[in-house]
């Protein structure tokens, strides 16, 4: 039950897929893999263009493992917790090559920081996205800055105050986690294949600098992103989030 992380590069483009038969979910030790991928294809000079994918046909990525969160009984517990998403997105930020995302499928909680972490977005039209952090107590805190950094200030709170609510992939798109939005996997992985083969060719110098340029001002989220990690560590512990995980165990 642990999920697999694995690399294929062809091309110079790196297709780092995740995978775990709990929808995708992502425990700790999933996630510490996948900051590793990242920063290896970064270093790697054969790499021009990194796909962020998962495995299956159906949920991108159900967010943060639930068994997990369920075992949190401390602070420094559930701040190393929610730090593991953290330091993917700060992965994600620093890596100097450009991250195209493929959402095949539902995305929730960490799913959409992950998507919206990358640097171009496509998605099919399954791909429903939700933040359901606040229906047990805690939030998008440590995804909300890169949520909000794609879709804006607005968008980032009705998703966060509607946690029960799915959201359409069209309106991701109109919103711009999405760039685009096709009626099936296989649209979608023909231009995936035709948009990074054409990227690839181009200067990574110059894709380099235009990273640069796209997460200016994100600098300090090293910091901000462990300080949020810290205020869900200590909601975590709250008898309120308690009481909506045993009532969430109870209908499962």
């Amino acid at each position: 039950m642990e999920g697999t992380v694995e690399t294929i590069t062809r091309d110079g483009i790196a297709t780092i897929t995740f995978s775990h038969p709990a929808q995708n979910s992502m425990p700790g030790a999933q996630l510490a893999r996948l900051v590793a991928a990242i920063e290896q294809a970064g270093r790697d000079e054969n790499v021009k263009v990194i796909v962020l994918q998962s495995g299956g046909d159906r949920t991108f990525c159900a967010g943060a493992s639930f068994d997990e969160l369920v075992a949190i009984q401390d602070f420094e517990t559930g701040k190393r917790f929610f730090m593991g998403f953290a330091n993917v997105i700060n992965a994600m930020r620093k890596c100097p090559k450009l991250i195209v995302g493929r959402v095949q499928g539902k995305c929730v909680g960490g799913g959409i920081g992950l998507a919206s972490a990358t640097d171009y977005c496509m998605a099919t039209k399954y791909a429903s996205i939700r933040l359901s952090e606040l229906a047990v107590g805690i939030g998008p805190f440590v995804v909300g800055p890169a949520v909000e950094r794609k879709v804006g200030l607005s968008a980032m709170s009705q998703l966060a105050m509607n946690p029960a609510e799915w959201q359409t992939a069209e309106w991701a798109k109109q919103k711009g986690l999405f760039t685009e939005v096709f009626d099936s996997i296989e649209q979608l992985d023909a231009y995936i294949a035709h948009f990074t083969q054409t990227l690839a060719s181009y200067n990574p110098e110059a894709m380099a600098e235009l990273k640069r340029i796209f997460w200016a001002g994100a600098e300090h989220w090293d910091a901000l992103l462990e300080e949020r990690a810290g205020v869900s560590g200590r909601l975590v512990l709250s008898d309120f989030t308690k009481n909506a995980i045993a009532a969430f165990k109870q209908k499962t």
